[in-house]
């Protein structure tokens, strides 16, 4: 039952390998060593995606001249989207292939918790990359150095407006009277740390968003920072002065956010609400913020305090999986290889994939507010979104060939979760087909 609750509720479900971990500290042993999923199917990095963005973005200026500029965004575009649906399928691979399921999922809990969206579509890519970079290496590892590598990376800087925001006395405020704008600070204190009923007040968020004056990105540099942006002088924030030159004051603000008690708070009661329940126990949740803040900022004693606490091995499971979670788990309870899921091609990755999720709720890249994805549960099984999960459980496996024998899959996909009219159901279908859909619609494939 342990590894049946291992693999569902922190994991993308069975079956599993013979590396898979059956308790908490087979998962934290495998997240304290190395990454190697990382290696086995890459995913975009930035130095992959600065040329085709310095293209498509030089393509989507010109492409007000003529017919010809216009194919030439369009080709540029694809180039784009090629990149993102790579990272698609490479995030995927590494739900479907890696022993080390409990990593795979804290990087898409991170990807959320830092949500960015590209406004414009030569952007897409830029999301990937900083999920790659900025995100990944971190999960778990210390906050802080997450916290800096996603707050200064141009997704980022591009989603909330930051690359305009203007430090009212410095050399370009003074000369073009352009605003500063406090999209960064506010996320940055109210979802990224501290935390919605913070310790802040809007006179902290205005003196942090002076503070961040100066980061920006384009296509032409990537992130940067300028000095003619930035307002001069030191600012407050939460009672504290920082001063200096450069990125000095924003990496110590960054760091003193990171570490904050209430910040320890929000990201303890945000774990426990994604893997656990809606309504953590706040037992387990006060361990897991205790453990963070003893250990300075460290995500790994935070995990720990989660993964040890027996709230988090009760039997009923409360979540539900968001359409990508369902897709992933599906691919692996279908036995597709993690190799053939990297060589789905363009057409297929939006039949088989994109469409469908937008289908259930979800379109990728797409989650409309910088809070993210929906957790409860809700938001995902209704009527429509089940309809469409419904479709993609009867039709999508034998479009994909792969249709295993559905009366050994339920017990392999499903253990000893799988209930007995569902069994007698799958038994009982005409079809192969209909046997492996009866599974993947099923409640106890959905929930997590």
């Amino acid at each position: 039952m342990t590894q049946t609750i291992a693999a569902i509720r922190f994991g993308y479900g069975l079956p599993v390998g013979p590396d898979a971990p059956a308790d908490a500290e087979g998962i934290l042993a495998l997240l304290a060593g190395p990454d190697t999923a990382a290696d086995l199917w890459p995913g975009v990095t930035m130095a992959e995606v600065f040329p085709v963005w310095q293209v498509a973005a030089a393509a989507r200026r010109a492409a007000r001249q003529g017919d010809a500029e216009k194919r030439a965004f369009r080709v540029a575009l694809r180039a784009v989207q090629d990149q993102s649906h790579g990272a698609l399928r490479g995030g995927l691979a590494r739900a479907v292939g890696s022993p080390d399921a409990f990593r795979e999922r804290l990087v898409r809990f991170w990807a959320d918790h830092f949500t960015t969206e590209a406004k414009f579509r030569h952007d897409v890519a830029l999301t990937d990359a900083m999920v790659e970079e900025a995100i990944r290496p971190h999960v778990a590892g210390r906050f802080a150095d997450m916290l800096r590598g996603v707050t200064m990376h141009p997704a980022m800087l591009l989603y909330l407006d930051q690359v305009r925001s203007v430090g009212p006395g410095s050399k370009v405020g003074l000369r073009r009277e352009e605003g500063l704008n406090e999209n960064l600070a506010r996320e940055l204190m109210e979802l990224h740390t501290l935390g919605v009923g913070g310790s802040y007040r809007q006179d902290d968020v205005r003196q942090a968003a002076e503070l961040l004056t100066g980061l920006t990105a384009t296509p032409k540099d990537g992130f940067h920072f300028n000095p003619d942006m930035a307002e001069p002088g030191p600012e407050t924030v939460l009672g504290t002065t920082y001063d200096g030159e450069a990125l000095e004051p924003v990496n110590a603000l960054l760091d003193d956010l990171a570490v904050h008690p209430d910040t320890a708070r929000h990201l303890a009661r945000k774990v426990a609400v994604h893997f656990i329940s809606d309504t953590p126990d706040e037992g387990m949740v006060a361990e897991m913020a205790a453990a963070y803040a003893a250990a300075d900022g460290q995500l790994l004693p935070l995990y720990r305090a989660m993964l040890l606490h027996p709230a988090a091995w009760g039997g009923d499971l409360k979540k539900a999986r968001q359409p990508y979670d369902f897709i992933a788990a599906a691919f692996r309870a279908l036995g597709l290889a993690p190799d053939a899921i990297m060589t789905i091609n363009r057409k297929r990755t939006a039949q088989r994939i994109l469409v469908p999720m937008r289908a259930m709720g979800q379109e990728w890249g797409k989650p409309g507010g910088p809070d993210g994805w929906e957790e409860a549960a809700p938001a995902w099984i209704n009527p429509q979104g089940m309809a469409a999960r419904i479709t993609w459980a009867m039709t999508q496996p034998a479009e994909l060939g792969a249709l295993p024998d559905p009366r050994a899959m339920v017990g392999r996909v499903l253990g000893e979760r799988a209930s007995e009219r569902l069994i007698w159901a799958v038994n009982a279908a005409e079809e192969q087909r209909d046997g492996v859909g009866l599974i993947l619609a099923a409640p106890e494939f959905n929930r997590r």
